[in-house]
């Protein structure tokens, strides 16, 4: 009750004005109250907010430090870079299986095991790629920590995963699992012949103009990295802050991409143009685009509801992370660490907010608080996106 209260007076700040009411705008009297809400409550230490169309950007802004600290750089969304966690298996790992199924090197009907032999087993023979990206493979959600930190290598980290079975049957529910995002990688791997990041950086960054957008970023980075943990009383930034991504050296299906809030707005915007590259020409079709976004699996009973890599509406949360106005056709992800992104093709209107939640909060349930902010500031941006 009382984190449902606290929602509401977020909501009823984002409405509110000078006598009469304002009107619902893209500026900073609309979104500062909510994000530098989440920061005074203990949520994050900062943040990169960007709002826009397939076409422009509507609102940019920073706010706060990369961390607690008044004296580290202040969060700029054109240069702060964000361990993106789960939004890199939406903008890397779904995206280039949008262009290997557009080029028939990967079909969604086929089974994992065609491109990964390992899963010829009792239990898995039968898992299709389609099932994989709508996390209906059957398949928990991860290699528990004790597990996982016995695993010595990569190499045996990929072959513990391997021999996973599905927890239920395939096909019958949603079970959100890193391991499908593990595996998608490791088939992307296998059919290109090279890794997700070297296939990522020329296929899609490059074209796209994400020239920030990395795994494994480089040392002379780190200063400009919004840091996600503390080791020996100081701040970590530039290693992933996933256990299983870590054991693969930086470079999973599931996590392990940085990026800055401006590059990931405009991976949003191609999304939003259906698949159509800045410049002119296309990286996918527009079909293949409206493929992977719409609602693939939806087993109702307030479970989440998903697209092919992305997350759909409904998200299956008592608060959702899309707030309560973004339309039916609505797809986004979020990331551990305190990524989101959510896009409304019906409003033509997308809104990233990054933060580093993850670094040592100050509240009681961050991630509760964050979604609370999450949910208020795609709510402001729906209103002030139907404003007269």
């Amino acid at each position: 009750m009382v984190l449902a209260a606290l929602y509401l007076l977020v909501v009823q700040a984002a409405q509110a004005g000078s006598a009469p009411a304002r009107a619902a705008a893209f500026d900073a009297a609309t979104f500062d109250p909510l994000v530098q809400d989440g920061m005074r409550r203990g949520a994050y230490p900062g943040g990169a907010l960007v709002v826009g169309r397939h076409d422009t950007i509507l609102f940019a802004k920073g706010y706060g430090h990369l961390t607690w600290s008044a004296s580290s750089p202040a969060v700029d969304p054109d240069s702060t870079l964000y361990d993106l966690a789960s939004l890199t298996k939406v903008v890397a790992t779904t995206t280039a299986l949008m262009l290997l199924v557009e080029r028939g090197a990967v079909r969604l009907e086929t089974t994992v095991a065609t491109y990964l032999p390992e899963l010829r087993g009792a239990g898995t023979a039968d898992i299709t790629i389609r099932q994989l990206l709508t996390h209906t493979s059957g398949l928990r959600a991860d290699i528990p920590d004790p597990e996982l930190k016995a695993i010595p290598d990569s190499a045996a980290l990929m072959e513990r995963v391997l021999r996973e079975t599905p927890r239920v049957a395939p096909g019958t529910r949603v079970i959100y699992s890193d391991l499908n995002a593990i595996l998608l990688g490791e088939v992307i791997r296998r059919v290109t012949g090279e890794p997700l990041d070297a296939f990522a950086a020329r296929e899609i960054f490059a074209p796209l103009g994400l020239q920030q957008t990395l795994f494994r970023p480089p040392a002379r980075w780190r200063a400009r990295i919004a840091p996600t943990g503390v080791w020996h009383g100081h701040p970590v930034a530039g290693s992933v802050n996933d256990g299983s991504a870590f054991k693969l050296r930086g470079v999973s299906g599931n996590a392990g991409l940085f990026a800055t809030a401006a590059d990931v707005a405009r991976f949003a915007q191609f999304m939003l143009r259906e698949g159509r590259l800045p410049g002119g020409g296309r990286l996918v079709s527009a079909q293949t685009v409206r493929l992977f976004t719409a609602k693939a699996a939806d087993f109702g009973r307030g479970a989440e509801a998903r697209a092919l890599g992305w997350q759909a509406l409904p998200t299956g949360e008592q608060v959702s992370s899309a707030g309560t106005l973004f339309g039916p056709r609505s797809y986004g992800h979020t990331g551990w660490t305190g990524t989101s992104l959510w896009i409304d093709p019906d409003r033509d209107l997308f809104v990233v907010l990054l933060t580093n939640r993850a670094y040592v909060p100050r509240a009681h349930r961050p991630f509760t608080l964050l979604k609370q902010v999450r949910a208020a500031v795609s709510d402001a941006a729906a209103r002030a996106a139907d404003a007269p």
